[in-house]
């Protein structure tokens, strides 16, 4: 099928189709469409109809989202892929070269998180005076809103 072909309606996916295959709810598929991250078709009564090539596009979003990337990322990483054609390996190489740093911030905060959460946790001491993480009088309030002593990259705002 070339960009200017239309798929015939048998080779479209009803959205409840498309939850069953993807395991997404059908709310997560109007989100997606309303911002912008797939498209879907619609019928004369108005009912959706997705391209089967949203599928791996809804992949893509639930392992980028898995791993911690925010949906600006993701929707910045889909406005690089081909809108004409399917998505090569190269084009998904070079998406994920281009995430290679953060995601490493990611690991490297995760890894920081999980041994200062094992030391003070684990230990049992019950003792917030000498608790690496206390917060005494509220001085993490001076660090602005949200987990002050988490690493950086975790302390991303939520998307």
């Amino acid at each position: 099928m070339t960009s200017d072909e239309k798929p015939r309606a048998d080779q479209l996916l009803t959205i409840g189709e498309l939850t069953q295959r993807s395991g997404l709810a059908a709310s997560a598929l109007r989100f997606y469409e309303r911002e912008g991250l797939i498209c879907a078709t619609r019928t004369s009564g108005g009912q959706r109809r997705y391209e089967r090539a949203v599928l791996r596009r809804l992949a893509f979003i639930r392992a980028a989202r898995s791993v911690g990337l925010s949906l600006d990322e993701v929707r910045d990483a889909m406005d690089r892929l081909p809108a004409a054609r399917t998505p090569t390996k190269a084009d998904w190489t070079g998406i994920s070269r281009s995430w290679s740093r953060r995601l490493d911030e990611q690991i490297d905060a995760l890894t920081a998180l999980r041994d200062k959460l094992d030391s003070c946790i684990g230990c049992g001491c019950l003792s917030l005076a000498r608790c690496r993480i206390s917060n005494a009088e509220d001085r993490a309030a001076q660090a602005g809103p949200g987990a002050a002593y988490l690493p950086p990259a975790l302390r991303r705002p939520a998307q």
